[in-house]
């Protein structure tokens, strides 16, 4: 797993530790709101790359921001992703034109 993917998980843990504590819960209170074990959700305050995606946005929505998952891989965000797409788009409007052998007798 490269370095700065492992960064990113653990800064979420982070982020999703505050926002308990910030709410005055334990973990076996949001382990219970979320309907996941207390090891798991210690694992993903810790940052462990192997807890499951589907767990952080249980855990988000226990929390009550899942909607800042909306800005997670938004196409409409996706600079590179469009500049491509652009890229491959034909020149000209129209149907192709025939070339000149199409119409060897």
């Amino acid at each position: 797993m490269p370095l700065e993917v492992a960064d990113r998980i653990a800064r979420l843990g982070q982020r999703i530790r505050v926002a308990r504590i910030r709410r005055g819960w334990s973990v076996s209170d949001l382990a219970s709101k979320a309907g996941i074990n207390r090891n798991t959700l210690t694992a993903l305050e810790l940052g462990k790359p192997g807890t499951a995606v589907g767990v952080s946005f249980t855990v988000l929505w226990a929390l009550g921001l899942d909607k800042s998952l909306d800005a997670v891989a938004d196409p409409d965000s996706d600079l590179h992703g469009k500049a491509l797409e652009a890229s491959r788009r034909p020149t000209r409007a129209g149907k192709a034109r025939k070339t000149s052998d199409d119409y060897d007798f």
